[in-house]
């Protein structure tokens, strides 16, 4: 595809070359007819014998627009509605251990490559995907062919809904104004944090949308203009006006994330620039290297900008002419570039855009490199135009402090303000490269503690304890109890994210019972059953089944197809959250994968999960199937929930923790299905996601890169979106909710994203001094789950009371990984926690030592053999350390009675209750029905996540009252 690319070549000869020679021929191209084109042998034209060299000023006739306007509410849309239903009952038995023991693998994916990004695969998904071509959003504003097409990044917009939302290159925005203003062209926009507008309460802080200070547009473009993009990748796309549907654009613009210009390509059409902010002067100042023209423009906001024209088949300045205060217009039939760029820095800011103009970036690639737990990535850029000088172009903050030595030099003093990621800073260079020295390679499946637990810590060092052996008798006696509910009702849903997380957490459940507990009887018979849930996904047969979009290029729900909502399990069908749904599912993989290495080779399972892999997070370009890196923004450093629905403020993400969670996942699936280049893009995605969770979504009050008075307030961002920072969710503004939303869910990565002295921040602000005990349902069980990482004492004393009420676990979350995190997170000491005294009065004021004692081992129990406890006790002798080894007990309030000191007994009869088959050989089959899934009172989980198709408006559900104890 060609777009400008002949354009370019014949501007950079041009301007190489000096002013173009009448004997100057050019060979006719074969070109995409969506495309800027140039007729064969292009000569000059026209010269431009007067300049206007004088100062142009306008008198502003009618009221400017200095204001915009706000989105104050949500989008309503395939958001959350209720991130932790369902919860569970408690089944009336354990789970029976079978006669069997696992032998978990021993991880180790081998040597990264030296670029990570290599291709995971190529060929066309696994035959249980069906494939469907009528995708409920169309594609019909996207010139590109049937090839695969980013739907989560920054350009959206241009092609979604009206065309009209903006898009945010960063630091700059655009959108097509579409008749606003009287105007068809693309408005260019950049807002200082001066004219942020703010709610009274400082909830949120947004920029006004609806401002144009420069419009580059063309006469020729009225009313009937059409937008279409070309040229999408995860970086970058084109975006094209034509005067009418069908005929060919005559100004293009070349959108990059970064882009220190917005440039404007025209082709034999009126250059018109626009401004409802008002123009107050034109000033042209001077010619640049032989055929650039530079102008200043004043704005009646008293903002200065810069035009830069540069001009292909004439010779001379092409003349603007100042018509009045919303009208600058160009020369007839112009062939060349416009480009304009705000100048917040007068003389220095001037001398940068000079030394840079005529010269911009037309895409972005990504490479990488592991070592060890030593990383880096390099953005490069390719560019047009005078290829001999290097692009403008600005980096985040994230960026800024991890650039490597050579990036640093590239370093300018220009700086501007972008809306939720603080002050960009300006380069000049063809590639940034950024360096990650802490990558966490040292985390695996059990829970992890770091060396040093503070926001600045530069360490990936910590430890892997063993499970302290006054935490084994409870941890084993919650796992048979939490292993014989039925996975089935928890995890054959309807919804791909709730069903994920059913699966993930008694993945969780199993694989503590084997390597921390080790009771890895138990543990084989909870993966008979774990395989079995499993297993209906691998073939497709869960209520809304998975197909493949080849409108798109992904794997989707059925569920829009079937019932019409968009908004249906967040809007999995539009390609919402998908990071946050296959997450869960990775992880599952992985731990059985791990526990049973002979399942990555049975059947399609590792092809299905590498599916998914490929839908989410893809490391190649030139998969035919699957867009590259759909979730994840490598410019950004996070990835966006936000599929295809227009947003008037851009992307957004809610979840940073599920966020971490699913490259957490990534790390995981590639360490146990051998992809060193998986596990290393995990790593690094994590060591990246650190670093700007602490810049944008993890507030401590020493944050400077949000606005301060939003830091003085609120610990958390919230909502993030590229136009504003919400401090709420889609389902409620509570603080367990809002700050919760980022902590969900809890596992080995968490102490590495959440550093303790965050975590000690939000307590004390929002949950300290009983306050966490005022909470109800599942979200009070993150609350203490969260606090392991600061009083891990507290935390396990909560989670081991006797009578636990089970309806204050997140249908996600498991009792037993609870247990092992809070009691690992505690350390060895040998001491039991006194339950007591610690639960209802959880200040954390001084918080634990986690570290202190802990016994370091790797995977303990993996084989099942007996091990020995920090106190010289063999795990299995701790075990019966009460004398009691009955199964622990429920009444019907579904409380999990005397937890602590309870285990579950291989021999004990009780276990095949009523309700309950088992066999002969003692295996228990995953599609048995548990003795607690009868009739009284509960519904079925299918049922309970349908969802009305004749309604979009998902966002305002109470999670509480979606969890009480007798939900399914």
């Amino acid at each position: 595809m060609t777009k400008l690319s002949l354009f370019l070549a014949l501007a950079q000869a041009v301007i190489i070359q000096g002013l173009p020679a009448q004997h100057v021929k050019r060979a006719s191209r074969g070109i995409d007819e969506r495309a800027i084109t140039l007729s064969s042998g292009l000569d000059i034209t026209t010269s431009y014998s007067s300049t206007l060299q004088t100062l142009q000023t306008a008198t502003v006739t009618a009221s400017p627009s200095l204001t915009g306007t706000v989105v104050a509410t949500l989008p309503s849309n395939g958001m959350t509605q209720d991130p932790l239903a369902p919860s569970v009952t408690q089944p009336l038995s354990s789970l029976a251990p079978i006669e069997s023991t696992l032998a978990p693998a021993s991880t180790g994916s081998g040597q990264a490559a030296a670029n990570i990004f290599v291709p995971l695969a190529a060929d066309k998904p696994p035959s249980q995907f069906t494939s469907r071509s009528d995708h409920p959003v169309k594609k019909d504003k996207i010139v590109d062919g049937d090839v695969p097409l980013s739907t989560n990044k920054f350009c959206s917009n241009l092609f979604l809904g009206t065309q009209q939302s903006s898009v945010w290159a960063q630091p700059y925005s655009l959108n097509w104004a579409k008749g606003t203003g009287n105007t068809w062209g693309m408005v260019v926009n950049h807002i200082n944090q001066s004219q942020l507008s703010w709610a009274p309460d400082t909830q949120f802080f947004a920029a006004p949308i609806g401002l144009q200070p420069i419009v580059l547009s063309a006469a020729e473009l009225r009313s009937s203009t059409s937008l279409s993009v070309e040229s999408l990748t995860a970086f970058s796309a084109y975006a094209n006006l034509a005067p009418s549907a069908g005929a060919g654009p005559i100004l293009s613009l070349p959108l990059v994330q970064g882009m220190g210009f917005a440039t404007a390509l025209y082709n034999g059409a009126t250059p018109e620039l626009n401004s409802g902010t008002a123009f107050s002067s034109l000033d042209y100042i001077e010619q640049l290297n032989g055929n650039i023209y530079k102008y200043r423009i004043a704005l009646n906001d008293t903002a200065h900008w810069l035009l830069y024209a540069t001009p292909v088949a004439s010779l001379g300045a092409p003349p603007f002419k100042l018509v009045n205060s919303s009208l600058i217009q160009g020369p007839s039939d112009y062939i060349g570039m416009i480009q304009v760029a705000k100048n917040p820095s007068n003389t220095t800011g001037e001398a940068i855009h000079d030394s840079t103009a005529g010269v911009y970036a037309v895409n972005a690639t990504i490479t990488a490199s592991v070592s060890g737990n030593q990383g880096s990535y390099t953005l490069s850029w390719a560019k047009a135009g005078i290829k001999e000088r290097k692009p403008l172009m600005f980096a985040l903050p994230h960026q800024v402090e991890s650039f490597d030595d050579t990036t640093k030099a590239a370093m300018t003093d220009l700086s501007l303000n972008t809306i939720s990621k603080g002050l960009a800073k300006a380069v000049i260079a063809d590639s940034i490269t950024m360096l990650e020295t802490s990558l966490p390679t040292e985390i695996g499946f059990g829970p992890w503690v770091p060396s040093s637990n503070t926001a600045d810590d530069t360490s990936d060092s910590g430890l892997s304890p063993a499970l302290p052996n006054f935490a084994v008798s409870a941890v084993n006696s919650a796992g048979a109890l939490e292993l014989g509910q039925d996975f089935n009702k928890q995890t054959r849903l309807d919804s791909m994210y709730y069903s994920g997380k059913g699966l993930a957490k008694f993945a969780g459940v199993i694989y503590t019972l084997q390597s921390l507990s080790s009771n890895t009887e138990l543990a084989a018979a909870g993966l008979v059953k774990l395989k079995d849930a499993f297993n209906v996904f691998v073939n497709n047969t869960q209520p809304l089944p998975l197909v493949y979009d080849s409108v798109w290029k992904g794997v989707v729900s059925s569920g829009t197809y079937q019932l019409g909502n968009t908004g249906l399990d967040f809007g999995n069908t539009l390609y919402n959250d998908h990071h946050f749904h296959y997450g869960y599912f990775l992880y599952t993989a992985a731990v059985i994968g791990y526990l049973d290495p002979s399942w990555l080779t049975q059947g399609t399972n590792k092809l299905w999960v590498n599916t998914l892999v490929r839908d989410f997070a893809n490391p190649s370009t030139t998969d035919p199937y699957f867009p590259f890196q759909r979730s994840f923004d490598w410019y950004n450093g996070h990835s966006w929930a936000k599929g295809l629905f227009d947003s008037g403020d851009g992307k957004d993400q809610e979840s940073s923790s599920e966020d971490t969670f699913s490259s957490y996942a990534l790390k995981m699936w590639g360490r146990v299905s051998g992809d060193a280049n998986m596990e290393a893009r995990g790593n690094l995605q994590l060591a990246v996601l650190k670093r700007t969770l602490r810049n944008y979504f993890l507030l401590s009050k020493d944050n400077t890169v949000q606005p301060q008075r939003f830091v003085d307030k609120h610990r958390v961002s919230g909502i993030l979106f590229e136009n504003k920072i919400d401090h709420s969710t889609y389902f409620g503004n509570e603080a367990q909710y809002v700050e919760g939303i980022h902590m969900i869910p809890l596992n080995p990565s968490t102490p590495y994203t959440r550093p303790a002295s965050f975590v000690q921040e939000e307590w004390d602000q929002y949950f300290s001094g009983g306050r966490a005990d005022n909470v109800t349902g599942g979200w009070k069980g993150i609350l203490y789950a969260n606090l392991a990482s600061i009083d891990p004492a507290t935390s396990y004393a909560f989670f081991s009371q006797p009578g636990f009420d089970i309806s204050m676990l997140d249908g996600g979350a498991s009792l037993t990984w609870y247990l092992a995190y809070s009691a690992v997170l505690q350390g060895g000491s040998g001491k039991e926690a006194n339950a007591t005294e610690a639960v209802g009065n959880a200040d954390a004021g001084s918080g634990s030592d986690a570290g202190s004692g802990a016994t370091t081992q790797e995977d303990v129990a993996q084989t099942g053999d007996q091990t020995q406890a920090d106190d010289g006790t063999s795990e299995e002798g701790q075990q019966q350390q009460d004398g009691d080894s009955s199964d622990p007990s429920t009444d019907n309030k579904g409380e999990l009675s005397d937890v602590e000191g309870r285990s579950s007994d291989s021999d004990d009869d009780d276990n095949e209750q009523s309700g309950w088959d088992t066999d002969n050989d003692g295996t228990t089959t995953g599609t048995e029905k548990d003795a607690g899934s009868g009739d009284e009172g509960e519904a079925s989980d299918t049922e309970d996540q349908s969802a009305d198709p004749t309604s979009t408006d998902t966002g305002d559900q109470d999670p509480v009252e979606q969890t009480d104890e007798n939900a399914s």
